[in-house]
């Protein structure tokens, strides 16, 4: 039922989760689309990495943050973990009472509009790439991914040694040449594989810090999707379709509402999720989810 034009739409109220800071990407991007929302932000700092857990420990720590975000108050539920997406969607959803999206369904959705030869190139961690799930993924969508292990990035990414977050030159040439290195080897198992790739798919939210670079060295015709980027529109495209969003131009005058929790070290939060956001997080509420 429409709503008489003098009633203001309630904001919607999102919960965003990741096992540490890589999905404040998402939640940047979220911010960016949809002023209007008000959102939570869990990191489970404390319980990091997921990679290194096994699929029953990662569904139960997923879950556990899930229904805290819940508690909240959180309406929609936003995976921004790529581990957690592929070892536990379907127990969050059994879980929750509200809508919840991965990321990984959402990108393996952009690159099946976006890619022409059917090839996807997904960049991702060790942990991510050895579940399959965004081979799984794209072949359900009619795609073949081939997936390049990236492990050293991340940690090159929290250290700050990128453009975007205020490295400087020579550590940014560093995470730069250790990048040049992957997509060379991504390159020639293509070519061994007779794989096409028009796609590329950074499938970890550390990755949309690196795109600069990518951009910079993949060749042009290549489209690089990120999983902040296109979880985002889906995410926008979902609540408007359901009525619960108002057009953009209708957000301008609205305020910015976040709320952020961590598992571990506030300070450390911060600190590091500051330049992941893109704007200072004065404050994080420390909460015990258990171990």
């Amino acid at each position: 039922m429409n709503q008489p034009d003098n009633v203001t739409q309630p904001a919607p109220r999102i919960g965003v989760f990741d096992s540490g800071f890589g999905g404040l990407t998402v939640l940047r991007a979220l911010l960016a689309r949809m002023p209007a929302a008000e959102f939570f932000y869990l990191g489970d700092t404390a319980r990091l990495p997921y990679g290194s857990k096994s699929p029953a420990t990662v569904a139960r720590y997923a879950v556990e943050s899930a229904q805290m975000l819940e508690s909240c108050g959180a309406e929609h539920l936003v995976i921004a973990c790529n581990t957690a997406s592929a070892l536990a969607l379907d127990a969050i959803r059994a879980a929750a009472h509200i809508p919840v999206l991965g990321v990984i369904e959402t990108g393996a959705d952009s690159a099946a509009a976006a890619s022409v030869t059917r090839d996807v190139l997904v960049l991702a961690t060790a942990a991510t790439v050895a579940s399959h799930a965004y081979a799984r993924a794209c072949a359900e969508r009619g795609m073949r991914a081939l997936e390049k292990a990236c492990p050293l990035l991340v940690p090159l990414i929290e250290e700050g040694w990128t453009e975007t977050i205020g490295g400087t030159d020579a550590a940014a040439a560093v995470t730069r040449q250790v990048l040049c290195i992957y997509l060379e080897e991504a390159f020639a198992e293509a070519e061994a594989r007779a794989c096409s790739f028009d796609t590329v798919l950074l499938g970890c939210t550390h990755y949309p810090l690196l795109r600069p670079l990518l951009t910079r060295e993949l060749p042009q015709r290549m489209t690089i999707l990120d999983s902040a980027e296109t979880t985002a529109r889906r995410v926008r495209r979902d609540l408007e379709a359901n009525g619960m969003l108002p057009p953009i131009d209708a957000t301008n005058d609205r305020v910015l509402r976040c709320r952020f929790f961590g598992t571990d070290s506030v300070e450390k939060f911060r600190t590091l999720g500051s330049r992941f956001l893109g704007q200072p997080i004065d404050h994080v509420d420390q909460i015990d989810l258990g171990g």
